[in-house]
């Protein structure tokens, strides 16, 4: 496309994608979002529609329907295959073609991707929860082996078929184990009455301690609002062994399951290696301050894919408001090279975490000083996410959907929809 304005290209339509896109709109530049999806997932929610809560299409929302009225904003459904930072072009896959798209400003801002800490093996059998596809077929996975359960007559095997581990104490861990223990026991259970099925949820966290990054009390409140909700806890346990049909951790304890959901773990996009720059731990793209990257002129790099580290040395988490942030201030930044302003550093405005355990069950660190637990925990985080969602029918469905489920205990997206290989790991 020839064009007098420069030309901004951001792959990713993820937080920090779309923030940056946003910021850039109606603004003198022509700018070109490519993503290998052409909508954008509220990724807080995957568990959620991977635990029947709600449908697929009620956390995601169509990117050309986001930017339909900015003029200046084109979108790209494929993905990068090689960056030519020396002549600032990039190759970009779409469907049987290859093209070649010339920028004269790159945003990076392609998140992240489950690690196995060096234990890829563990992929063969192991459930991820990333992507929208990842939680539909984890819905297909459980619901299927329920169905199957119901009709075993042999007690072990049907145990292993309604056990569920998952390993990572983090919040996406906790979120994905109290979902599924109240979907089994609360929902499930009173349909499946061919047989008295019992379900096991077990969390398994390698460190002594869930949620690393949150204050000790808001650890301990998280730990017992789980085992009161019924999951077992396994605290200082590595998994050393994933089979098809067990797990076996690092002391030599076997859990007979044929379900493992990995959320142990995230390690920076495998696209910051098309720059051939050292990366740091964990793969991440290392930026300066302004989200550039050194060395490589005109390439901006957001999120959960790069590395920074703030005044005390820390780097700065892999979480959405960071990569939202980063990704306003990178397109600031190159408006401000275009000549409007001056160029500023990241500051990071921490407004804290939350973490939902299960109905009523909430742990929350509003910035950094207030701690809540409980109920009132639980309320903050239902109104954070529905304000933060995506569209007002999205936010409408997924309000009457939380209303109905807490009154009713039931949910209604218990669909199977095979996805290639189905429920299978």
């Amino acid at each position: 496309m020839n064009t007098q304005q420069p030309r901004v290209i951001i792959v990713g339509a993820g937080f920090g994608g779309l923030f940056a896109a946003r910021a850039l709109a109606n603004k003198p530049v022509d700018v070109l979002l490519i993503d290998r999806n052409n909508f954008h997932t509220f990724t807080p929610l995957l568990y959620q529609v991977a635990t029947c809560a709600l449908d697929p299409s009620e956390i995601a929302y169509p990117v050309r329907t986001i930017f339909r009225k900015e003029r200046n904003i084109r979108t790209l459904l494929g993905s990068v295959t090689a960056i030519d930072y020396a002549n600032k072009t990039i190759h970009v896959r779409v469907g049987e073609q290859t093209l070649q798209e010339a920028y004269d400003y790159l945003i990076l801002a392609t998140g992240s991707v489950p690690t196995y800490f060096g234990q890829d093996v563990f992929r063969e059998n192991a459930l991820e929860l990333r992507t929208l596809s990842d939680a539909v077929n984890l819905r297909n996975h459980i619901l299927s082996l329920f169905e199957q359960a119901t009709w075993v007559e042999d007690e072990a095997v049907r145990e292993a078929m309604t056990t569920i581990v998952v390993v990572g104490g983090g919040p996406t861990g906790l979120e994905t184990a109290g979902a599924i223990y109240e979907l089994y026991n609360h929902v499930l259970n009173r349909e499946f009455l061919h047989r008295n099925l019992s379900t096991r949820v077990i969390l398994v966290e390698m460190q002594p301690f869930l949620l690393a990054p949150y204050p000790d009390k808001l650890r301990q409140a998280a730990l017992e609002q789980l085992r009161s909700l019924g999951v077992e806890v396994q605290l200082g346990s590595a998994v050393q062994e994933v089979a098809e049909d067990h797990v076996t951790l690092a002391d030599g304890r076997r859990i007979e399951t044929h379900t493992l959901v990995w959320a142990a773990g995230v390690k920076g996009s495998p696209l910051a290696e098309m720059l051939a720059v050292p990366l740091q731990r964990g793969g991440r793209l290392p930026i300066l301050p302004t989200t550039e990257v050194a060395g490589r002129p005109g390439v901006y790099a957001v999120g959960d894919m790069t590395y920074l580290e703030d005044a005390v040395g820390q780097p700065y988490p892999m979480v959405i408001p960071v990569a939202q942030q980063q990704g306003e201030l990178a397109a600031k930044n190159i408006l401000a090279e275009l000549g409007e302003g001056e160029k500023r550093p990241f500051r990071y405005n921490d407004r804290g975490s939350m973490a939902t355990i299960g109905r009523r069950r909430a742990v929350a660190w509003i910035y950094n000083k207030i701690q809540l637990r409980g109920y009132i925990a639980w309320l903050a985080w239902l109104a954070l996410h529905l304000v933060t969602l995506l569209g007002f029918r999205n936010r409408l469905n997924v309000f009457v959907n939380w209303v109905w489920n807490y009154f009713t205990y039931d949910r209604s997206v218990r669909i199977i929809l095979e996805q290639g290989g189905g429920s299978e790991k």
